[in-house]
């Protein structure tokens, strides 16, 4: 008796189509990677850096330093910050820059969701058209051998093609009424 379930297939299972769609998307991203202006891979290191537990533990050694010796409590240098005022300076204005990092880092992630959203919205209309030319393919094949089925009605909704533009225009009516 075959067993219920099958394990995924390996690397070398993986079609040929699937295999090259992988290339491409990895070569694309590194194409991408690399094409990007010195800014922002710059502001990529740094955005990297500060989302990482080792910079979590520098600011724990350097602002707990700074605070254990303006509080007395580490003699290794005399009190030079004891009402704060510099510490609190320093941080403000490294959280200006880090939002600012972080913000630059999330348009750049942004900007590639909306190309990836560009591409499963063609691949999809894509599908939706070869679909419809598939089923109306098999309705023909149907009606050439006289077969009736109990979803006839619905394959012949199938065959009509999808107006992108309608469904968008039908989905702002919605959301201007929601907002209304």
């Amino acid at each position: 008796m075959p067993e219920p379930t099958v394990p995924p297939p390996g690397p070398e299972g993986l079609s040929a189509s699937l295999q090259r769609n992988i290339t491409v998307l990895k070569k694309r991203r590194e194409d991408e990677a690399a094409s990007a202006s010195r800014e922002e891979k710059v502001a990529g290191a740094i955005t990297s850096f500060t989302g990482s537990m080792r910079f979590v533990y520098l600011h724990l050694v350097l602002y707990g330093s700074w605070i254990l010796i303006n509080l007395g409590i580490l003699p290794i240098l005399p009190p030079f910050d004891p009402s704060f005022v510099i510490l609190a300076m320093a941080a403000s204005v490294e959280a200006i820059f880090l939002s600012t990092f972080v913000l630059i880092s999330q348009n750049q992630t942004a900007a590639a969701q909306d190309k990836r959203a560009d591409l499963d919205l063609q691949i999809s209309l894509l599908s939706e058209h070869e679909l419809t030319k598939l089923t109306e393919m098999v309705a023909a094949i149907r009606d050439h051998l006289g077969i009736t089925t109990d979803v006839d009605e619905e394959v012949e909704e199938t065959m009509n093609d999808v107006a992108p533009e309608a469904v968008l225009d039908v989905l702002s009516e919605a959301e201007q009424q929601r907002s209304a």
